[in-house]
């Protein structure tokens, strides 16, 4: 399946998740382009928006390949056949950076009497634009168990098949909407629009989408 955009994408999953309206539920976006979805299943569901601020480690070589990722306030998630060959001194400086991030985001991201939602016993939708590696994925639902969630649904458009086979043992349900056998490689491939989505939209959508929700269950 071709999406779209982001926002048409995010619009399929909300009807698809629509069961979970009325649910104690909890929408948390990755950012930053999961953001864009997180707000249209929020929506949909009359649920607060969050977000779990992860982020993703590259490969030396080719950053956009990933070999770990970091959660705010987790240890750290590695696909262990890649990081034996790198240098550990490179690894922890790598990690420090990704922590270093992940701070400046909480604080981009939050305040102005905007806090993230609380998860302890409630159901937490976990949404991204779609899964490669799985590795931000796995950190995420890491860390939201964590925070004892009651049920945790990781719920996205595209998604390779290795990537849903892990999760389908760390979460309590994944959605995809797209077949993984279809998976083509990379997420954006399966998008007619895939921009990149920059932190002033997060911010925006953060807050629209919050306030939307809280004027229409008043």
């Amino acid at each position: 399946m071709s999406y779209i955009n982001r926002e048409d994408a995010g619009r399929r999953l909300a009807q698809v998740l629509r069961h979970f309206k009325g649910k104690d539920t909890v929408v948390l976006a990755l950012p930053r382009g999961g953001i864009v979805l997180g707000a249209e299943v929020s929506k949909e569901l009359k649920a607060p928006l969050g977000l779990v601020l992860v982020r993703k480690i590259g490969h030396p070589s080719y950053s956009e390949y990933a070999i770990g990722a970091v959660a705010e306030g987790e240890k750290p998630v590695y696909n262990e056949n890649e990081v034996a060959t790198i240098d550990e001194e490179w690894l922890k400086e790598a990690e420090a950076s990704a922590r270093k991030l992940i701070e400046h985001r909480h604080e981009l991201y939050y305040g102005e009497n905007l806090t993230p939602p609380e998860v302890e016993d409630k159901v937490v939708i976990l949404v991204d634009d779609g899964i490669a590696t799985g590795l931000t994925m796995e950190s995420a639902v890491r860390a939201v168990r964590n925070k004892k969630a009651k049920r945790i649904i990781v719920a996205v458009p595209v998604a390779s098949r290795e990537s849903v086979d892990t999760l389908d043992s760390m979460a309590d349900e994944v959605v995809v909407l797209d077949e993984p056998e279809d998976f083509l490689g990379a997420v954006g491939a399966h998008y007619q629009e895939f921009e990149q989505v920059d932190d002033e939209e997060v911010r925006t959508l953060l807050r629209e989408v919050n306030n939307h929700v809280h004027q229409t269950a008043s």
